[in-house]
């Protein structure tokens, strides 16, 4: 027998200002029937499909060291550079920029309340891992 995850929580000082930025991060939106709401101690935001979901509770004390877990993010409409801008706009920081001059690495990025998140490359930026299999 095995387990699947229901969701992802995140400690959060502002559940209702974690969860309206992470779902213009991601593009998840809250569910209808139990919408967001400030003052709120838990806010759930879930994927278009419903399947992925990430819960913000509210925490009394604030982040102190590096997270244990964090997100990876890959762009799915736009290149990691254009996604890092995005995102800059939105208001994240820049914690670590690793990105390298061969287009590898990632940035380490920090959300509004100064949890880590990196931007990968996106798909079409990433060489074929199966192209040695191919031969002409």
């Amino acid at each position: 027998m095995t387990s699947r995850i229901s969701h992802t929580s995140v400690d959060s000082r502002d559940a209702h200002a974690q969860s309206h930025w992470w779902s213009k991060v991601l593009g998840f939106s809250e569910d209808p029937r139990d919408p967001n709401l400030p003052g709120h101690e838990e806010c759930m935001i879930l994927s278009p499909d419903g399947r992925q979901r990430v819960l913000f509770i509210e925490v009394p004390e604030g982040k102190t060291v590096k997270n244990r877990l964090h997100f990876d993010l890959t762009p799915t409409d736009r290149t990691r550079e254009e996604e890092v801008e995005r995102l800059l706009e939105l208001g994240v920081r820049m914690h670590q920029d690793l990105r390298t001059p061969d287009g590898g690495g990632w940035a380490t990025l920090l959300d509004p309340e100064g949890n880590e998140f990196c931007v990968l490359r996106s798909e079409s930026e990433r060489p074929d891992p199966y192209a040695h299999l191919v031969t002409d």
